[in-house]
């Protein structure tokens, strides 16, 4: 059954045109595999130009969402909307985004300490070099992007693609969250040694010290937030 499109409104064509698309891709309108209407059949049920629509099905197939077919159509790819979860992902409250970071990061730590090569120690090396060289100021201070990108070297070292893609995707939205509720003036410091810590664990090649120095390193933000959520909770009492 072709599923009903609503007219599009005119003040911005092609993000309505997106939007639409997407609502019908969520709710499983296609299945994936499926061939979405063509662009002369969308326009009509949209009132809106070819162009309009040829431009908003660009936008889903760059996302991922829709799968240009020479000659064939366009077709449904996926019905899991990157955009959607990163929405989600910033309605969630601070605690609930750093315990799924360390979630992902003692995993990837744990992998990393039987796959990481040459490579992988000397990028964390670096890494840690790079920390030493600013010393243990506030996590929002000037090296913050040189703890995300040491950050990245240990995920990276798990080698695995799935992990790296979506940790790379979300490892942005923590420290905005963190930001967020602590301030830049509330960021815990950051641990140098539990930095130093998690690379040795990792070249010594054992997963399981690997993953508990992947937690000892995430426990002052934690405790940071913690801290905030207890003040918060009984200011309102």
């Amino acid at each position: 059954m072709t599923p009903e499109l609503r007219a599009a409104d005119r003040r911005s064509l092609v993000d309505t045109v997106v939007e639409q698309l997407r609502t019908q891709l969520a709710e499983r309108a296609w299945r994936v595999g499926d061939r979405i209407p063509t662009e002369h059949e969308l326009a009509e049920r949209l009132s809106v130009g070819r162009n309009t629509v040829r431009e908003a099905v660009r936008v889903l197939v760059h996302a991922g969402l829709l799968e240009s077919r020479q000659g064939q159509g366009t077709f449904v790819r996926s019905t899991a909307d990157p955009a959607a979860v990163l929405r989600g992902m910033k309605q969630a409250n601070v605690r609930d985004v750093l315990e799924l970071r360390i979630a992902l990061e003692t995993e990837a730590a744990r992998l990393a300490a039987t796959r990481r090569t040459a490579d992988d120690l000397r990028r964390m090396r670096a890494g840690l070099r790079a920390l030493h060289q600013h010393g243990p100021q506030p996590e929002g201070a000037i090296q913050a992007d040189d703890d995300v990108d040491f950050h990245l070297a240990v995920v990276a070292a798990a080698h695995n693609t799935a992990l790296s893609e979506v940790y790379g995707y979300f490892s942005s939205s923590v420290r905005e969250a963190l930001v967020a509720s602590l301030g830049q003036d509330g960021m815990p410091p950051i641990d140098l040694e539990t930095h130093t810590a998690l690379v040795d664990a990792i070249e010594s090649g054992d997963p399981q010290t690997a993953e508990t120095a992947a937690r000892n390193l995430l426990m002052s933000p934690m405790r940071a937030v913690e801290a905030l959520i207890t003040h918060d909770t009984e200011a309102q009492r």
